[in-house]
């Protein structure tokens, strides 16, 4: 039987936690590569405790557990041995529901899936003094019901947002199912994976501001539904897809989304290759939006960076057609003017030729690999 004791940060935590295995010949060969995998070692777990309407407090639970024990176990122990009051969501404990998804030290993530020894290894040595810790905290972007128990149902209205059904409305039904090429069904091998935990939507920091966003899980699985050969609805679904504030322009590009995501769904990914279909299939007369998106990509081009002075006019007065939008600029140039701060001679970069390259360079490569890709 392994020592029990506290360890320090380098000898418990295992550059890589293997996973957990069934045979005592798997687990005596883990053991010579990661002696202290299964040492018992003292863990601090500080809980979030929060009923409706109340404030959260943070309490603090002791374990003496192993580093390949997963954050779940631990919760569980706690609840059987230490306090039967405590709420959490689990299921099926092995990466495959989504059920468990909350906080772990300020990081979304599933609590099957992440064990104590990889927690650990991201917290620095001084942080964890001689006891180290784990902070549990509910998913972000949601109301809490009680613990770590958050109403989800902002969630699922706001999937149900981009119609994530395959929609056949207008092909006469087959005797038999749809049929699809092996090529075509791998287009939709990232984006299946989704299990709807929430990670993505719990770090969201456009749904933190703006609350009309639909949020990155919907976004992922409307591109399943663009990238669907079996779907006919993809004009009206990018139509629908084309918000400001809703849509995929509301996204902020901070890519938390796919740092957290457990299955390597990458939402961020998906929401842009909605903005490529989108861009490809509308004029910068459109929309605002994708004028930002036009307007910003031909003024790098044409002058290695941004010319503040036409970009305005452009993207807001739409190329001095919108006389409302004109306007609406003027109080801000005239304060720009009056502190100094409106660039009236431009600029362009020394490397005006390099940028300009460079983008002819990845806007060819993306015409050629759309091209392959039909």
């Amino acid at each position: 039987m392994a020592p029990t004791g506290t360890l320090t940060k380098s000898e418990v935590n295992p550059p890589l936690a293997p996973p957990r295995m069934g045979s005592s010949s798997e687990r005596d060969n883990i053991e010579e590569i990661h002696p202290f995998y299964y040492v018992l070692m003292k863990v601090l777990f500080k809980v979030w405790r929060q009923k409706p309407k109340k404030s959260p407090q943070l309490e603090s639970y002791q374990l003496e557990v192993q580093a390949g024990n997963t954050i779940l176990e631990c919760l569980n122990r706690i609840k059987w041995e230490q306090d039967g009051s405590l709420a959490f969501r689990k299921n099926c404990r092995n990466t495959i529901c989504g059920s468990c998804g909350m906080r772990i030290n300020g990081r979304s993530a599933l609590a099957c899936k992440q064990n104590v020894g990889q927690e650990l290894e991201m917290i620095s040595a001084s942080s964890n003094g001689d006891i180290p810790t784990i902070t549990v905290a509910p998913l972000g972007n949601m109301p809490v019901i009680k613990d770590l128990v958050v109403d989800m149902s902002g969630f699922w209205d706001k999937l149900q947002e981009v119609d994530p059904y395959v929609s056949t409305k207008g092909r006469k039904i087959p005797e038999r199912e749809f049929l699809q090429t092996p090529d075509e069904r791998s287009q939709l091998d990232q984006t299946g994976n989704c299990i709807m935990c929430g990670a993505c939507y719990s770090e969201c920091n456009a749904l933190t501001v703006n609350p009309e966003f639909v949020g990155p899980h919907a976004l992922a699985k409307a591109e399943r539904m663009v990238a669907d050969s079996r779907d006919t609805g993809t004009e009206e679904r990018l139509d629908n897809y084309n918000q400001a504030e809703e849509g995929v322009w509301g996204c902020t590009r901070c890519y938390y989304c796919n740092a957290v995501c457990p299955m390597e769904v990458a939402p961020m990914d998906q929401i842009s290759h909605l903005k490529e279909e989108i861009l490809d299939r509308n004029d910068a007369q459109s929309s605002r939006a994708i004028r930002h998106r036009k307007v910003l990509i031909d003024l790098v081009k044409e002058g290695g960076w941004i010319d503040e002075r036409k970009f305005g006019v452009y993207v807001v007065g739409n190329y001095f057609k919108d006389l409302e939008g004109l306007l609406s600029l003027a109080p801000l140039g005239l304060r720009m003017l009056t502190s100094g701060k409106f660039p009236v001679v431009f600029e362009p970069s020394e490397g005006k030729k390099e940028v300009r390259s460079l983008i002819e360079r990845v806007q060819n490569y993306q015409l050629s690999d759309k091209a392959l890709s039909r």
